[in-house]
């Protein structure tokens, strides 16, 4: 069965926190930290050491908190990035480097100025220095959705054999669709040398939405790690999204893969994130936005009253959610007006409702919803508060 688990690493700190205007301090960065590391994540990656004096204190401090999880710190392929982070780890129960380089030919020519042969020797040189200081070092080659699939195998072989433990094969720029992501991971499931020593993990970005499909792709065919972040913040559009992911796998028994995150804390953390990053969640967001298990249409409310499984896959109970909305609105039917007026105080007859119905169209034609006051307003107008 553990061949089957997928592990979290979660960048909300450090991919995440790269969104304009979300930077964290210490304090709330240790917050995130700790409730991540509650979720049952497995691996956070708290920060770019070298960055600032500022991340490199809030990795260490981090390292210093977290009890289950591994914590990850990111370098550039360069000995002083490396260095730093092994500073910043030294206190962590079970420390990660995260480092690696630019391997598409975009990057190759135009970010290093470099030949494919140069860009292997400096992956090989930044593993086997990060492997000085940790057993757990994670390798990125950076926009690996566009690099060329032979080359990349090889650059995977090289690192593997310098120590590597875990190989992020990102689609930095959020190009790939799910198939070429899932052809790619099957591709260096079976040609790459050693892989058996190495966990594959997908790191998406979601530039044209395809984050969180490209990653289940990756999970489908060989992949047994993926990067994501809370709410799927991150730069431009953002990153795999943490909660759908998760959700999926859950949801799809199936494909007989799971992971450790307790879903039922998933809304809060949710919440967590967006309080102290200032970024409100869209409403419409999968699984933790405020309409995920909302519903304003008279069909879909009269068929969720009656049985929630008509309208909804997910039991709002096991994401953090206490129950399903109904929202009245000029949309809505009799069902769904009495069943908020019962939870209200009122048993409305079938001539009551007709009664009331009127009224409450009258009124909801001039608001965006109709809420419990409201509602009371419209019983005491149709004159049936006196006897209901």
């Amino acid at each position: 069965m553990e061949d089957r688990k997928i592990q979290i690493f979660d960048t909300t700190l450090r991919d995440g926190e790269q969104v304009p205007g979300c930077k964290l301090n210490k304090d709330q960065k240790l917050m995130i930290a700790s409730h991540l590391d509650q979720l049952g994540v497995d691996v956070i990656e708290a920060g770019f050491p070298v960055s600032s004096p500022g991340d490199f204190e809030a990795v260490q401090a981090i390292a210093k908190i977290v009890e289950n999880a591994s914590v990850c710190a990111l370098t550039r392929a360069v000995q002083a990035d490396i260095e730093s982070a092994a500073r910043a780890l030294e206190f962590a129960k079970k420390p990660r480097i995260h480092t690696g380089i630019g391997t598409s030919d975009s990057h190759i020519k135009h970010k290093f100025n470099a030949t494919r042969d140069e860009i292997i020797e400096r992956a090989v040189k930044a593993v086997q220095f990060a492997k000085q200081f940790v057993d757990d070092v994670e390798f990125y080659a950076e926009d690996a959705g566009r690099t060329d699939n032979d080359f990349l195998a090889e650059v995977c072989s090289e690192v593997i054999s310098a120590g590597a433990t875990v190989l992020n094969i990102p689609d930095t720029t959020g190009y790939c669709l799910p198939e070429e992501y899932g052809a790619k991971m099957q591709y260096l499931s079976k040609n790459v040398r050693g892989i058996e020593k190495a966990i594959l993990s997908c790191h998406c970005h979601n530039d044209l939405g395809l984050a969180t499909a490209n990653s289940i792709a990756g999970v489908i065919n060989g992949a047994r790690q993926i990067e994501c972040t809370i709410n799927g913040i991150g730069e431009r559009a953002g990153n795999t999204s943490l909660e759908e992911v998760v959700m999926i796998m859950k949801q799809h028994p199936t494909l007989g893969l799971y992971t450790n995150i307790n879903s039922k804390l998933l809304n809060k953390m949710s919440q967590l994130v967006s309080d102290q990053m200032g970024m409100i969640v869209q409403p419409n967001k999968a699984i933790v936005g405020a309409n995920a298990f909302a519903h304003s249409s008279g069909i879909h409310q009269d068929g969720v009253i009656k049985n929630r499984e008509t309208y909804e896959i997910i039991n709002p109970e096991d994401v953090g959610v206490n129950q399903s909305s109904i929202i009245l609105t000029a949309r809505s039917g009799r069902a769904a007006l009495a069943y908020r007026a019962k939870q209200i105080g009122y048993e409305l007859t079938k001539l009551q409702l007709d009664s009331v119905y009127n009224e409450f169209l009258r009124i909801a034609d001039k608001k965006k919803e109709v809420i419990d006051s409201d509602i009371h307003q419209i019983i005491e107008v149709s004159r049936m508060a006196t006897f209901i």
